[in-house]
């Protein structure tokens, strides 16, 4: 079953999230915030792919505030999670943050709030869950 790590510090979010992904794709869900649990989920290889907000308000990593642009470049540089897949999502989606975010992040995906198509949502983390790279689809 794949599993699917929520990194996301609202409450709300997390919730709707993750009972589309139960519900609507049958995926297995985990959540954290905590950079260094995020970091030792994905070396442990606990998790098939990463929905990754890019705004953290909580997230701290020896001793400094790290955004998900940077948990994502952490990830991209290990080559133990180099490989796994991680969706960016972002409320504050303006025109140009899509490419800007994915080369900055180096991240796979990304999925602009609030999700409304559920379906298409489901499919994309399915997509890169299975390894399958579909830059052209945007939600």
């Amino acid at each position: 079953m794949t599993t699917v790590l929520i990194v996301e510090d609202d409450p709300m979010n997390f919730r709707v999230f993750s009972k589309i992904l139960t519900k609507r794709g049958g995926f297995t869900v985990k959540g954290s915030e905590d950079v260094a649990e995020v970091l030792d989920l994905a070396r442990s290889k606990a998790v098939d792919v990463i929905l990754m907000d890019v705004s953290l308000s909580r997230s701290h990593y020896q001793g400094k505030a790290y955004n998900g642009i940077q948990i994502t470049q952490l990830l991209k540089q290990d080559p133990t999670t180099a490989g796994l897949p991680v969706i960016l999502v972002t409320a504050h989606a303006m025109a140009g943050d899509r490419e800007s975010l994915l080369a900055e992040s180096g991240a796979e995906g990304y999925i602009a709030k609030p999700v409304v198509d559920h379906q298409a949502f489901v499919q994309q983390i399915q997509a890169m869950a299975g390894g399958i790279e579909n830059p052209s689809l945007e939600i």
